[in-house]
C-alpha cells in the first residue's frame, strides 16, 4: 500500500482525559499517539500547505464518523491505521494535525500527528509534490510540542508524560522507494526524539510495494502477481531496518524498540484476502485507468466500488479502512510473527 504500507514506526505517549486541569488530566489519562510519516497516517496536515498530495476532497473520508463521512485530508474512506491503534489503547480522540489552529494547549495531550502525504525519510523525497513535511521538519515540529507540554505540565511531569505515557509512531519509507533507493536512514530522526524523552517506539518495516493497484497497473501483471522489483527492494531495506533496531535498543538506554513487520502481515491479507473476507486485493475501490483502477488518484469525478469493505486498497496506493482494522489488530495484540519483540499493548503497559 505504497505509502499506505509504508514505513510504519510507532513512538508511544499516552494522554489525559479532561477532568479539570492539566494535573488532574495527566494524572488520569487514557492514551496519546505522537505520530510521524506520510500518507498512510496524515490526518490533514496536507490541508494547510500548498501541495500536489492533498485528500481534502470527496470521497475520502466518506466512512469517517467523526466527520461525518466529509473528507478531513486523510488518505483513506475512513479512519487510518493510526487512528484506530490509538482507539485500541483508549486514546480519548484523535491525534489532531500539528498544523492545526486548534492543536493547543489541552489538545495536545492526546498527541498531535505530524505526517503529511509525500513525506519520506530522505529530505529530497516528494519534490514532485511541490511541498511536504519531511521526517526533520517533523522532528523539528515536535521539538516545539514539546516546549508546549513543558509549559502545560511542567518540566518533570511532562518528561514523565513522555518517557511513561506516550508512543511515537513513525510511518514512512514508501515515498522513497518510489522516487529513490534508500538504506535505514533514520536513526539520526530517531535518535533526536530520543534526547526529546521519547522512548516507546514501534517502527514498521516496509509493505510489498510492487502488489498495489498502481504498480500493478503500470506493470501490468496479473491479478495474482505482483511486481518482483520494489517488493525485492523493500525486503533488501526490511533486513537492515531489523538491524538498525537491534542496534538501537542496544545503543539508547531505556528505549524500547519494536518492530512491525508490515511486509508479511500486508502480503498474508494479499494472498488470502478472501480469508480475512475480502473480494479483491487488487483492484482500487476509489480511483481510474487501466485493469486495477489504479492510474489516477481518488478523487470527485473518479468511480467507486459498491462495496467499500470488500477491497484491500482503497484507491491506486492506500489501503482501506477495513484493511487497516485487520492491520491495527495484529500490530496491537498480534505474536512474533508481525510485531517483535513484544506487541503495542504489551509495550504501552510498560
Amino acid at each position: 500500500m505504497a505509502a499506505a504500507m509504508a514505513f510504519l514506526a510507532v513512538v508511544c505517549a499516552a494522554a489525559m482525559a479532561a477532568v479539570s486541569g492539566a494535573e488532574e488530566v495527566y494524572e488520569f489519562g487514557s492514551g496519546a499517539s505522537f505520530i510521524f510519516g506520510d500518507s498512510l497516517v496524515d490526518a490533514g496536515n496536507n490541508n494547510y500547505i500548498p501541495s500536489l498530495s492533498k485528500a481534502n476532497m470527496t470521497p475520502n473520508g466518506i466512512d469517517f464518523a467523526a466527520s461525518g463521512g466529509m473528507p478531513t485530508g486523510r488518505f483513506t474512506n475512513g479512519r487510518t491505521i493510526a487512528d484506530i491503534i490509538g482507539e485500541m489503547l483508549g486514546q480519548t480522540d484523535y491525534s489532531p494535525p500539528f498544523l492545526a489552529p486548534n492543536t493547543t494547549g489541552g489538545a495536545l495531550l492526546n498527541g498531535v500527528n505530524y505526517a503529511s502525504g509525500g513525506a519520506g525519510i530522505l529530505n529530497g523525497t516528494g519534490r514532485i509534490f511541490v511541498n511536504r513535511i519531511g521526517m526533520d521538519l517533523q522532528v523539528d515540529y515536535f521539538n516545539i510540542t514539546r516546549k508546549q507540554l513543558d509549559d502545560l505540565l511542567g518540566k518533570a511531569k511532562a518528561k514523565e508524560f513522555l518517557k511513561k505515557k506516550a508512543i511515537f509512531s513513525i510511518t514512512v519509507g514508501s515515498n522513497d522507494f518510489l522516487n529513490n533507493y534508500l538504506m535505514p536512514v533514520l536513526s539520526a530522526g530517531t535518535r533526536r526524539l530520543y534526547t526529546l524523552d521519547a522512548r516507546k517506539f514501534v517502527v514498521a518495516n516496509v509493505g510489498p510495494l510492487g502488489c498495489i493497484p498502481y504498480q500493478k497497473t503500470i506493470n501490468r501483471v496479473g491479478e495474482n502477481e505482483c511486481v518482483k522489483l520494489p517488493n525485492q527492494l523493500a525486503s533488501q531495506y526490511n533486513g537492515r531496518l531489523r538491524e538498525l533496531l537491534i542496534q538501537l535498543n542496544g545503543d539508547l538506554a531505556g528505549a524500547k524498540f519494536c518492530l512491525a513487520n508490515v511486509y508479511d502481515l500486508v502480503m498474508d491479507v494479499i494472498t488470502n484476502y478472501d480469508s480475512y473476507g475480502f473480494e479483491t486485493a487488487s483492484m482500487a475501490c476509489c480511483g481510474n485507468g487501466g485493469t486495477y483502477d489504479g492510474m489516477v488518484p481518488c478523487g470527485p469525478a473518479s468511480s467507486m466500488c459498491g462495496d467499500r469493505k470488500s477491497h484491500v486498497f482503497w484507491d491506486p496506493y492506500h489501503p482501506s479502512e477495513a484493511a487497516n482494522l485487520v492491520m491495527a489488530k495484529y500490530i496491537v495484540d498480534g505474536d512474533s510473527k508481525y510485531i517483535s519483540p513484544m506487541n503495542l499493548r504489551k509495550l504501552f503497559s510498560l
